[in-house]
């Protein structure tokens, strides 16, 4: 199979990396012409064979907006694009409708796995129509990590529902990542009683009812900077986590959990927290996002 993708920063190129490990032949489009393999979107469609697949794996917004605008204008009826950014589920719903004046396909593809995804494999979830879904799943099988389909992959529903679960998990993130911060805030706060706060989240790697990825990651944080005296505890939010609260909001469903997680991140923007130094560090860990210096 071969395959377009368009967005080769540090999600995109990992991605071509791992695609390209698992037979998937790919050709990728990017505006810095060093990691790029052709010159425009228009060479891209010209380079690859129809009925065409292209994933674009651009910044969410106006960005993806005009990728897909300009795919429009490149691509033939048949084709089908792969949209794998942090959108919003409702921006869905126009782009598949622009393109399928075209007569182009649509799916959307929500996508876990930051900078890791590499070598561990990416949680997908997609939403579109399943033959369309079907079409694509020699490159959702070699995105995914190993293991059963059905343990790192989801064909989630109708177009939106992939971006909509993205949206929830992402939500879910956030809590927990807020939840190990505070832990830790507690724990670095009576260093009269805890000599080993490192140590003490390691301890509960293994056993332990709250044994997680997101633990592992707190531990290489604090191993590498333990008092995260490098960083700034000013957290940023990409708009998942809100989406979340606003489709709670719209649905009266609470998610007091959630909803405190995004106000704490605002708080972090108005002083210096230790547990937001932590949530801070825990997403360079994960995504490698980056964090303020001090």
């Amino acid at each position: 199979m071969h395959i377009g993708l368009i967005g080769l920063g540090k999600m995109g190129n990992n991605m071509r990396a791992r695609l390209r490990e698992h037979d998937i032949e790919v050709t990728g489009y990017d505006p810095n012409p060093e990691v790029s393999d052709v010159a425009s979107l228009a060479a891209l469609a010209e380079a690859l064979p129809t009925p065409r697949i292209v994933w674009v794996m651009v910044p969410s917004g106006a960005i993806t907006a005009s990728v897909i605008t300009e795919l429009g204008g490149v691509l033939e009826a048949g084709d089908l694009v792969i949209e794998g950014g942090n959108s919003r589920f409702t921006e869905d719903f126009t782009h598949s409708a622009l393109l399928a004046e075209k007569g182009v396909k649509y799916v959307d593809a929500g996508v876990s796995g930051g900078v890791w995804g590499l070598k561990n494999g990416y949680g997908l979830m997609v939403g579109g129509d399943a033959s369309d879904v079907e079409r694509a799943l020699p490159v959702f099988d070699a995105l995914r990590p190993d293991g059963p389909r059905d343990e790192g992959f989801v064909h989630a529903g109708e177009i939106g529902a992939g971006h909509y679960a993205k949206m929830v998990h992402n939500g879910i993130e956030y809590a927990l990542m807020q939840a190990w911060a505070e832990g830790y805030e507690l724990l670095d706060t009576r260093k009269d009683i805890i000599k080993d706060v490192t140590g003490t989240f390691k301890a509960w790697q293994r056993g332990t009812v709250v044994r997680s990825w997101l633990l592992e990651l707190l531990v290489k944080a604090l191993e590498e900077d333990p008092e995260f005296e490098d960083i700034e505890g000013y957290v940023e939010d990409s708009g998942e986590g809100r989406w979340t609260v606003e489709e709670a909001l719209n649905n009266a469903v609470p998610v007091p959990t959630i909803s405190a997680s995004i106000f704490a991140r605002f708080v972090s923007r108005q002083q210096d927290s230790p547990s937001m130094k932590a949530v801070a560090a825990l997403r360079k860990q994960f995504g490698g996002h980056a964090v303020r210096k001090s």
